[in-house]
């Protein structure tokens, strides 16, 4: 069967700040800039998460979308919409926060949920110019 690469889009809204604890302010502010303000920002993160895998010959799928929606929902959305990454979500109390993390973060959490054969790529955007890609 050939291999084919389905993708579910899905959204969310979060706070961070860009820093290290163990760097002063101006430190931070000039390798961070803006990101590193100590009343944090936020971002409408789009997220993008791709199987790739064989066409499944009894059900024509790679992966079922509607249960990868919900898995979406449940292990990414539910963690991480409208919240403050570096207060409220427990990955990030000891880890910066940025897209590239995030990424990371978010490949892990879905990895262990999904079937050992399909490969998973997660798509971050921070803004609609700037975005990360992970695969493992």
């Amino acid at each position: 069967m050939p291999k084919v690469t389905v993708h579910r889009k899905a959204h969310f809204n979060s706070a961070h700040r860009l820093y290290r604890k163990d760097w002063s302010d101006e430190k931070n502010f000039e390798v961070f800039n803006k990101c590193s303000n100590p009343n944090f920002h936020g971002h409408n993160y789009e997220l993008i998460v791709s199987l790739t895998g064989d066409i499944d010959k009894e059900t024509g799928y790679v992966y079922d979308l509607g249960v990868l929606s919900n898995l979406i929902k449940l292990q990414i959305e539910n963690s991480f919409d409208h919240k403050n990454l570096n207060i409220e979500v427990e990955e990030f109390k000891n880890l910066n926060p940025t897209a590239e993390n995030i990424s990371v973060v978010i490949y892990n959490k879905l990895i262990e949920h999904l079937p050992d054969h399909l490969e998973l790529e997660i798509t971050l955007y921070e803004t609609p110019r700037n975005f990360v890609t992970y695969s493992g």
